[in-house]
């Protein structure tokens, strides 16, 4: 999905700071608060790296159910629409989260920074495992509610990576000379890369609300992706 290039990124830092966070269900609260007790309540890289990690779990599940569903429904010209747009984003998002991973695994290379304990294999394999699980079981019942908890997870993302930069002033002036990153963006400072990556979980967030049928919760942004239409936004995907 194409981006503007015409994004003031620390214009939408100040705008997340101050959006208040969406009021989140419980099953996500218990979720989140999950992550708290594994890997604390400080947001750091490392439990950044968790969020990226877990992050594209749902996306793949739903690439394969509904390539499952393109197979059945073949005949039904407007379904296979609405199927194919939830594949063509689940493919788009599940790269652009894995990005973010090898991003952030760069920045604490270049600091010499190593992965807490949690991000051992050991640990990783059940946070992976739980989440699948939580996926599919999600996208079996209620495909809008999976959408939905996917907001609720990418808002909590875009909260996560905002205060990260709050609480490492330093990253204003660390020069991006990284040229892996700099093809993720082209942008001066480490700052802004990250300011980058709050603003693709946004994105995300803004589809899988379009996707779960609740369009007034977009949060516009000037320069934001050209692949949202109203004809789109009318037609959210069925369970």
């Amino acid at each position: 999905m194409e981006k503007s290039a015409t994004i003031d990124l620390k214009k939408e830092h100040k705008t997340t700071l101050e959006t208040p966070r969406y009021k989140y269900s419980l099953i996500a609260r218990m979720f989140f608060a999950g992550m708290d007790l594994v890997a604390g309540k400080k947001d750091n890289l490392s439990k950044a790296k968790l969020l990226e990690i877990l992050a594209s779990i749902p996306y793949r599940v739903w690439e394969i159910r509904h390539y499952l569903k393109l197979t059945r429904k073949f005949r039904n010209g407007k379904r296979i629409k609405e199927v194919k747009n939830v594949i063509d984003w689940g493919r788009e998002a599940q790269d652009n989260e894995y990005t973010h991973l090898l991003v952030i695994h760069e920045k604490m290379k270049e600091d010499g920074m190593k992965d807490k304990w949690y991000l051992s294999p050991f640990v990783t394999f059940f946070a992976v495992l739980s989440y699948v699980i939580i996926s599919k079981t999600m996208a079996f019942f209620n495909q809008k509610r999976a959408f939905l908890f996917n907001a609720e997870f990418e808002n909590h993302a875009e909260s996560v990576y905002a205060h990260l930069i709050l609480d490492n002033p330093q990253w204003e002036e660390q020069k991006l000379n990284n040229a892996f990153v700099k093809q993720y963006a082209d942008v001066d400072t480490w700052a802004d890369v990250f300011r980058r990556i709050m603003l693709d979980e946004r994105d995300h967030m803004n589809h899988s609300f379009e996707f779960c049928g609740r369009p007034e919760m977009v949060q516009e942004y000037e320069g934001m992706p050209s692949g949202y239409s109203k004809p789109r936004l009318a037609n959210p995907v069925k369970s």
